[in-house]
């Protein structure tokens, strides 16, 4: 990788601080110090080291694609227009890509450091979640059971090709964290007032396909063989909005997509614990790297492949990260305490919940939280419909 020109003295040290990284960079390869917890939490070195973590081992154009958006002049843009290069089969440009930045070392926090940043406006794109090196799963007690469903589910379903929902009953819970991640701080009392339904599963493909051929939704294009019943993905929240539209107007119910508070309401499913079925990952329970089988490298498994939670829905942990109705706030301080979206005008930074089929164990936790900018698709995002109930 080509360096600023510096004075003798200080491109020799510079040199022997940076020279490791950037020689594992230019193959491919982050350090796993770069990228679990060493460099600080917000700030754009480690979005971007992240970011590339995550599709360094792709065999899909649009990723690369997709990193050369949020990051032009990136540390990775010569290597990632040579892999774009390579899979398309043509020629790579040169290109002179810009100097590393040494680490810093923040301080340090339970989880992983967050996955992704919304984007400013017009000069950064919103980063993908990544993929960290996998946590294995941690054996929970053997007279540890998986809780009881704590509702009976009833089932709703509006129209034949329409999502399968679950009514939930109003009820109240603490939300969030205080012992995790910054922005799932401070945990809070949240009452959900009103009865809502919500999707027992992510939308699928061929639910959003439906979409597609009312004229109503974008065509979604991703290489490979998808099942019918596979999550929908690379939807922007923007699309997801297009979606809900489509399926209020054509049912006459009041489809949206889900408060935050109502997320994290329905993934805990009437638990209080770091994931739904206890305080420790157990293997096979979620859609996610490292959490045992099944599970697959190269894509989501079908919708319903691992157990329901208390409240009989799908999937809440893993899969595709989901889109929910909120605007993105660094943490809970001044958040609703009714169950309500916390929005704001112009907002175009989102939430989205629930970690993905390419992230480790220690993003599968009912609390967690990250942001996406709105209008921006990457592969790992998907939602689930919700509604009131009459």
């Amino acid at each position: 990788m080509v360096r600023r020109t510096l004075p003798l003295l200080l491109h020799f040290l510079y040199s022997l601080a940076l020279l490791p990284g950037m020689a594992a960079a230019a193959i491919g390869v982050v350090p796993q110090d770069m990228v679990a917890g060493i460099l600080p939490k917000d700030t754009a070195e480690q979005y971007e080291l992240t970011f590339w973590d995550s599709i360094k081992d792709s065999k899909h154009a649009s990723d690369y694609e997709a990193y050369l958006q949020a990051y032009p002049n990136g540390r990775f843009a010569a290597l990632a227009r040579a892999r774009i290069a390579q899979l398309n089969g043509t020629a790579p440009k040169a290109e002179t890509p810009s100097p590393a930045k040494p680490a810093e070392r923040p301080r340090a926090v339970e989880k992983k450091a967050a996955p992704q940043p919304s984007s400013k406006p017009e000069t950064e794109q919103a980063k993908p979640p990544p993929s960290v090196a996998p946590s294995a799963p941690q054996a929970e007690k053997p007279s540890e059971k998986l809780p009881p469903k704590t509702i009976a589910a009833h089932e709703v379903k509006d129209c034949p090709g329409c999502p399968s929902l679950i009514a939930l009953p109003a009820g109240s819970f603490t939300m969030g964290s205080n012992t995790s991640d910054p922005s799932e701080k401070p945990s809070h009392h949240v009452s959900i007032s009103k009865p809502f339904a919500i999707g027992k599963y992510e939308v699928t493909v061929e639910q959003w396909d439906a979409c597609v051929a009312a004229s109503a939704c974008s065509r979604i294009t991703i290489d490979g063989n998808l099942s019918k019943t596979s999550p929908v993905r690379d939807v922007s929240w923007d699309d997801a909005q297009q979606y809900v539209q489509w399926l209020a107007k054509t049912t006459g119910k009041p489809y949206r997509l889900p408060t935050e508070a109502e997320w994290e309401y329905a993934a805990r499913g009437g638990t209080s614990t770091r994931y739904w079925w206890g305080e420790q990952m157990r293997s096979g329970m979620a859609n996610c790297k490292g959490c045992g089988e099944p599970w697959q490298k190269e894509a989501p498994l079908n919708v319903g492949s691992f157990p329901a939670n208390p409240f009989g829905l799908h999937d809440m942990n893993g899969s595709v990260w989901e889109w929910v109705a909120d605007c993105w706030h660094n943490s809970y301080k001044g958040a609703p305490a009714d169950g309500q979206a916390w929005d704001e005008p112009e907002c175009r930074t989102r939430v989205i919940r629930g970690g993905s089929w390419r992230d480790d164990a220690s993003y599968m936790l009912s609390s967690t939280r990250f942001k996406y900018d709105a209008s921006v698709r990457y592969l790992q995002n998907g939602f689930r419909v919700a509604r009131a109930v009459e």
